[in-house]
């Protein structure tokens, strides 16, 4: 599937920055900008690498500036807003407050408007742009080219001005860790066809000419999507180089860019190859006939990454912010590696995890340098099991199953006796986790000490992952393994025991047994009692939640939070970071757990070729979703009120990978 956009996208240059396009390099760097080719985030960039695999990244190339200069103008191809401000004393260097006018190597520029001249931006395997400007047409390609940080960045002119045209293009580099804001002290050195800066090299290759130019420091770029979202509005670059290609009147010529962290650079045409047939082998080993479907397999591929630490891969929850985390990658791995047929991958990112189960508890964060793991989570364990069930019945592989046995043993027993973060089994069988200031649930929010939703107690999607980890041991115990647990008596325990979340009086699940109000709250969590393999529930009260939480909490996009007639209902999404957080799971909309839905959903309704049909017309929707946002990805979040933007992380593991559990139920 080909996304297409055209000048009525990008009426103004706001309306052009409310699309962007990714690609990923599989070492967890990636490169993103908008669909006029401007960054309006801090995390955007042209290259952003990864030094150390997956998550100590490095914005190198920012942006580009481009030009085409013609005898008696010059007129800018590219887009990118800019404030005007003093200068301050950490950009100058002096400490001091100074006026632009008296610092002309700082550049305060005006908007470059190059959208007006854009006719086409389109998105398959690689962003493409398309301008025309006084007879002259400009088609530009970006790629990245997997296991190196490397971009290439190709133009193609078509000269028809009846007047000579050069290309100028200026790389705004940074050298500078993701979210960091670069200082006008830091110094750049060029050194041959290298940049040195920050203890870092960036090597470039071009069939054009080049030449060095006397630093300019660029300072405040205007970020829009960080300045509605709290965050820091203004960001800097320096420009100490130009590549140029000029073409006659009448004749056609391409420029082409390299620029990588490796001496042998490949050259354009091989990157843009590699990008081609890496994307294509995901959507025919995925085999889905829908083409949202084969879309959304080529971007699951994007999070796979390599992990440096184990040597191993793993999956990042999401882009441009998240790293990979132990509940993300669980949920995410069954939609994003199994559905998809990837089951080496999946292999692979299992036994990253493995490696680092302690006392039952898999890792919320990675350990990254000295650090730490964090093991704040009550459900990553629990998912774990989960997942290597769903990979036994894709795979049967006994073999696989039986060397991942000694880790799952270890985490029931872990849950059975107790564990860190108030993680322990009760009397009754259920599962009870958190106390303190502690988050251990997917609705984690903390701000200081104040918990949105503390969920402390006897969380309900816990206790149905427990319940199925139980169901799943007693299972895989069958296949010969040696093990005198009774994980059936116990199952049947839990189940009786789960009685207690039944709400009489609202028809479906209470979200927490703690004894407060929160219990009684209709929350999405409930769903995955339902979606779940083994049921915990009887058939007429599955239905019954299906049909409240589509009352309650659905929309085309997402499952709310929180159910809108709560007094605790945020219906929008953004402001400062409290505002923020306020909100995050307190009736935000979220695209993950919609998965759980539509599975649910089929469930209740027998997989039949009616229910099959309904949920394929529903999934119609994300089509859409497919081309707003991030092109081809699928968001983090919307706002519980009227969820037509996305928002959040602009490309989502787990809203991929749940969205493609879905389309895989519906061609079994």
């Amino acid at each position: 599937m080909k996304f297409i956009y055209g000048k009525q996208d990008w009426k103004t240059f706001e309306r052009g920055e409310e699309n962007c396009y990714l690609m990923t390099n599989g070492l967890g760097g990636f490169s993103s900008l908008t669909m006029i080719g401007s960054c309006c985030r801090n995390d955007h960039a042209v290259l952003m690498a990864c030094v150390k695999s997956p998550n100590h990244r490095y914005n190198m190339i920012h942006r580009l500036e481009e030009v085409l200069c013609f005898e008696d103008d010059s007129i800018h191809i590219s887009s990118q807003d800019y404030v005007n401000r003093e200068v301050q004393g950490n950009a100058c260097g002096d400490g001091g407050m100074e006026t632009a006018a008296e610092h002309p190597q700082y550049y305060y520029g005006k908007r470059e408007e190059g959208y007006l001249y854009q006719t086409e931006f389109s998105y398959e395997d690689y962003p493409c742009w398309r301008y025309l400007v006084n007879g002259v047409e400009v088609e530009k390609k970006i790629v990245l080219m997997q296991g190196i940080n490397a971009v290439a960045v190709t133009y193609g002119i078509r000269n028809r001005s009846g007047k000579d045209v050069t290309l100028e293009v200026l790389p705004h580099l940074q050298f500078v860790p993701k979210g960091t804001l670069l200082s006008g002290k830091q110094q750049f050195v060029v050194e041959g066809r290298s940049i040195a800066s920050n203890g870092h090299k960036l090597h470039f290759n071009t069939n054009g000419e080049w030449k060095e130019i006397p630093p300019v420091f660029y300072e405040n770029l205007y970020y829009a999507y960080d300045a509605c979202d709290g965050r820091k509005e203004t960001g800097c670059t320096m420009v100490n180089h130009c590549v140029f290609l000029t073409v006659p009147s009448g004749e056609e010529k391409a420029l082409e860019l390299v620029y990588g962290m490796t001496a042998n650079l490949p050259g354009a045409e091989e990157m843009f190859c590699d990008n081609e047939q890496t994307r294509k082998a995901l959507a025919d080993q995925a085999g889905f006939q829908q083409g949202a479907a084969s879309v959304l397999a080529k971007s699951a591929g994007q999070f796979v990454s390599y992990r440096a630490s184990t040597a191993n891969k793993t999956l990042l929850a999401g882009f441009p912010f998240f790293e990979d985390w132990g509940r993300d990658t669980m949920i995410a791995l069954t939609g994003c590696c199994l559905a998809t047929h990837q089951y080496k991958t999946a292999q692979s990112i299992l036994q990253t995890f493995r490696t680092y189960c302690r006392k039952g508890l898999m890792p919320n964060l990675f350990p990254e340098g000295k650090e730490a793991p964090g093991y704040n989570t009550v459900d990553a364990a629990l998912l774990f099991i989960l997942a290597i069930y769903e990979y036994y019945r894709k795979t049967k592989d006994c073999v696989f199953v039986k060397s991942m046995y000694d880790t799952m043993v270890q985490i029931v027993d872990w849950y059975r006796k107790g564990t860190d973060y108030g993680i322990k089994m009760d009397e009754d069988g259920l599962i009870a986790a958190g106390h303190g200031y502690d988050q251990v649930t997917w609705m984690d929010v903390r701000v200081g000490e104040i918990l949105p939703t503390p969920r402390h107690g006897k969380p309900v999607e816990i206790n149905a992952y427990w319940y199925n980890a139980l169901c799943i041991m007693k299972e895989f115990k069958q296949l010969g393994m040696e093990d005198d647990r009774d994980y059936g008596q116990l199952a049947a325990k839990v189940k009786e025991s789960f009685g207690k979340f039944w709400n009489d009086e609202a028809g479906c699940l209470k979200d927490v047994l703690s004894g407060t109000r929160a219990d009684s709250q209709i929350r999405c969590n409930q769903i995955w009692a339902v979606s779940l393999p083994f049921s915990v529930l009887s058939p007429e009260q599955e239905k019954q939640v299906v049909d409240v939480v589509f009352r309650k909490l659905y929309t085309p996009y997402g499952l709310r939070t929180l159910a809108p007639e709560d007094e605790e209902f945020h219906p929008v999404y953004g402001g400062p970071q409290l505002e923020r957080d306020l909100a995050y799971h307190q009736g935000t909309v979220w695209v993950f757990p919609l998965g759980g839905y539509y599975l649910a959903y089929l469930k209740v309704n027998g997989y039949s070729k009616e229910a099959k049909a309904y949920v394929s017309r529903q999934l119609e929707s994300m089509e859409a979703a497919l081309r707003e946002g991030c092109v081809g990805q699928l968001p983090e979040i919307y706002d519980g009120g009227n969820p037509v933007s996305s928002k959040g992380c602009f490309a989502q593991a787990w809203s991929v990978g749940e969205m493609l559990r879905v389309y895989d139920a519906l061609r079994d």
